[in-house]
């Protein structure tokens, strides 16, 4: 009798390390995203408030997964609040919408800075030759599961959801780009018979990309693009959901390609630009 006593208390010690933290994410699943974070969802976020109903609630279950699962710490004296986190949170959760994906399961830690801040950098010169320094940036993700923000940029990408650049947008797909092995701008796509039609779409926009930089042409796309293919990945996610319009118009296969992934259609919930004027138009004199 002891023995069968022992063999289920082994049985229990084993099972309920494995069981108790999807007993507690399954609780915080079933409670509704606080009135107080839905009231900052509708105020600072403008795509929350054109989403259609469903997916705004499959953005506050990602959102309460994400903030259960995540740890906020604030840099250089910076205090996270609620509101930052939610809003954070938010913004990396639009990447998962209708997607049957785990919320970032390599990421644990979001550092919050207040303004840019200075990471090391070596620059490799001539012959090879290494040098230790520094850069400043707006955000970071890196391989060891953490994700690096400034605030204020946080703050410039909410403000203006139609300029291409959000730099949690940008780092978060980042994020997603190294859940395939390594951070390449090929993200997992679930079917292998997927990765030819993605590899040739976007390689051919990197590269044409790449050619307008050189040449200083404007592009609907940040020309920080050009830098990489994973660069590319998040500047092209960036610009999807903040000038979808623009993207689908220029650049359709990729819109195509990224409709596919993301599963959503970001017109939907922004307006239209309005239509640019001919370089020969002249406005109608006013006397």
């Amino acid at each position: 009798m002891d023995a069968l006593l022992w063999i289920a208390l082994t049985a229990l010690l084993i099972a309920l390390p494995l069981y108790y933290p999807r007993w507690r994410l399954r609780r915080v699943l079933a409670q509704p995203l606080p009135a107080a974070a839905q009231a900052t969802l509708e105020r600072y976020l403008p795509v929350y408030r054109r989403m259609p109903a469903e997916l705004q609630q499959q953005l506050q279950r990602l959102i309460r997964q994400f903030l259960h699962e995540k740890k906020f710490i604030g840099c250089e004296g910076l205090e996270v609040t609620d509101d930052m986190a939610v809003l954070i949170a938010a913004q990396a959760c639009l990447l998962l919408l209708n997607r049957p994906s785990k919320v970032y399961p390599a990421l644990h830690t979001i550092l919050l800075y207040p303004t840019e801040f200075v990471a090391p950098r070596a620059h490799v010169g001539p012959g090879g030759v290494v040098t230790p320094g520094h850069q400043s940036m707006l955000g970071e993700s890196w391989d060891d599961g953490r994700v690096v923000l400034a605030w204020d940029a946080v703050l410039r990408g909410m403000t203006d959801w139609s300029d291409g650049h959000n730099v949690v947008l940008h780092e978060f797909a980042h994020q997603l780009d190294s859940e395939s092995g390594r951070a390449n701008g090929a993200p997992y796509l679930g079917n292998p018979a997927s990765y030819r039609e993605w590899a040739e779409v976007l390689t051919r926009d990197y590269d044409n990309l790449r050619l307008h930089a050189l040449y200083r042409q404007d592009t609907v796309m940040d020309p920080y693009g050009a830098t990489s293919p994973a660069e590319f990945f998040a500047v092209a996610t960036e610009t999807f959901f903040e000038k979808p319009y623009q993207m689908a118009e220029h650049h359709g296969e990729l819109y195509a390609e990224l409709s596919k992934y993301y599963r959503v259609d970001p017109r939907q919930w922004t307006s239209a630009p309005p239509p640019v004027m001919p370089a020969s138009y002249a406005a109608p004199a006013y006397w």
